[in-house]
């Protein structure tokens, strides 16, 4: 694979010479366009519990409409991915699609809070399942290329986990603010979540935010990503070389022990997270205002986790920070459901609240440790990829880890809504203000947001165990790779 000369009309064996590093000015630009995917996740967190709750649709309808917009994502991804590979433009292989997905973001996202009033519940299931399919394609669009220009940006094994940490604290800042606005602003008053006319509002602010931040993160990057390798060879058609493209990337171990851990652990964080507001209020009885602070805990919980992983990848391998961050996950999560639900500890409204604010910390830390090991490690995974078949294919690895990580919106939200069926919650108390359910259902709803959310992550954690890139291996692949490209530039010269 030939390697282009830089945009400036460097040689792109000054990048052969030494490791990538962006500035900081780049970094945080870039940290900026991570709101499309916090913001995304963020409302993703209030949907469903106002078509639930709120609106009263079906548990199983719910689950069903966002399990069939993550099939569509399971189809769409690797086009997309493949798609931002093959671009070929003077802003470089990823902003053209990152464009192209932020407008259309905006609109589905807004559309999504703001469902016409009164429809029929199969009107209302169509409206949730289109518009919820479209907010996860055109998303796509934008975090896939998005992601792989995090992985691009350096080739070297701690900054790759430095520039997640941008990324990652861009991420908290805007679901924070996201978080602020929603109970300062929408969610207030005894009613709280349960105010059906605040929804369409703080849909559309949410989708304006996502949209003015992924502006403002391309016209901050645009420069250094022109700057980046890039293959000189023309693109071929996407659809005669996509399943090629897709055996390659399952034919190599590492991305198929992080694609599945990474798909396991979102789906018990997607549904600890659909379930959350409903424990919240049903289970632990807090007042509203209330409820932003274990929200602010866990994002408290992963910014501690920024500085340490970095910190950790110095003295340890990032294998073993994996790891320790599902310990600090899985533990908590099993701890004061279990507790809670064999009637040993009980508290509720301010009683419970330095409880999930404690537990909600310590998980949050281990959610940051993930967080941001797991890209560093696929971005060293593509790396791999091009050492053993010869081909770059950052757009189609980083299409996988998008399609994990936004399980949390799909396949966890849905055994959220199917949870909620099987367990027989009644739809009618979600229009009734300080409503109480029965204690067996307490039972039930509290070990379907703790006690099965850390069980599937031991599971995730078992198959993460046998991946094998570590620092030396990196390493060594990273140092052919750099020798590679300028041989094949020279090669270009000469010829």
């Amino acid at each position: 694979m030939a390697i282009a000369e830089d945009a400036a009309g460097g040689p792109a064996e000054h990048a052969a010479e030494s490791h990538r590093k962006p500035p900081g000015s780049v970094k945080f630009f870039y940290s900026v366009g991570q709101v499309v995917e916090s913001g995304y996740l963020a409302a993703n967190g209030f949907v469903f519990f106002y078509y639930t709750a709120v609106l009263g649709l079906s548990g199983a309808l719910v689950g069903l409409a966002l399990g069939i917009s993550m099939c569509l994502d399971a189809f769409f991804d690797p086009f997309i991915g493949s798609w931002s590979d093959s671009v070929r433009s003077r802003f470089g292989r990823r902003l053209p699609v990152m464009l192209a997905g932020a407008p259309l973001t905006f609109v589905t996202l807004g559309l999504l809070f703001a469902p016409p009033p009164a429809l029929a519940p199969l009107m209302l299931f169509l409206w949730l399942t289109l518009l919820k399919m479209g907010v996860r394609a055109f998303a796509s669009m934008f975090n896939i290329p998005y992601f792989t220009l995090g992985g691009e940006m350096s080739d070297d094994y701690v900054e790759r986990a430095r520039i997640v940490s941008y990324r990652l604290l861009g991420g908290i800042l805007a679901t924070v603010l996201i978080t602020w606005i929603a109970f300062t602003f929408f969610f207030t008053g005894e009613a709280g979540l349960q105010r059906r006319e605040a929804y369409p509002a703080f849909g559309w602010t949410v989708a304006a935010l996502i949209l003015v931040g992924a502006l403002a993160s391309c016209a901050g990057i645009w420069r250094y990503a022109a700057t980046l390798p890039r293959p000189l060879t023309p693109a071929t058609p996407m659809l005669p070389r996509l399943g090629t493209e897709m055996r390659e990337i399952f034919g190599n171990p590492s991305f198929r022990v992080l694609f599945f851990s990474m798909l396991i652990f979102s789906s018990s964080a997607g549904l600890n997270a659909a379930l959350n507001n409903h424990t919240f209020v049903f289970v632990w009885k807090l007042p509203a205002g209330t409820i932003q602070l274990i929200s602010y805990a866990l994002l408290l919980g992963i910014t501690a986790g920024i500085p340490i992983t970095p910190l950790l990848l110095r003295r340890m391998e990032k294998k073993t920070a994996m790891l320790l961050g599902f310990a600090l996950v899985i533990v908590p999560w099993m701890v004061l459901p279990t507790l809670r639900a064999l009637g040993v500890f009980a508290p509720t409204g301010a009683e419970a609240l330095p409880w999930l604010i404690l537990t909600t910390l310590v998980v949050g830390v281990g959610t940051g440790l993930i967080f941001i090991a797991l890209p560093s490690m696929m971005a060293d995974a593509a790396d791999e990829h091009e050492f053993m078949f010869g081909e770059r294919r950052e757009g189609l690895y980083f299409s996988g880890l998008g399609f994990a990580g936004k399980a949390a919106g799909g396949l966890g939200t849905m055994l959220g809504g199917f949870a909620l069926d099987l367990m027989s919650f009644p739809r009618h108390v979600g229009a009734q203000v300080g409503a109480v359910i029965s204690e067996d259902m307490v039972h039930r709803l509290i070990l379907a947001w703790g006690f099965i959310p850390a069980t599937l992550s031991v599971i995730g954690a078992l198959v993460f165990l046998p991946y094998a890139i570590g620092r030396a291996r990196q390493e060594e692949i990273s140092a052919f790779l750099r020798r590679k490209r300028a041989d094949d530039v020279s090669a270009g010269r000469s010829s």
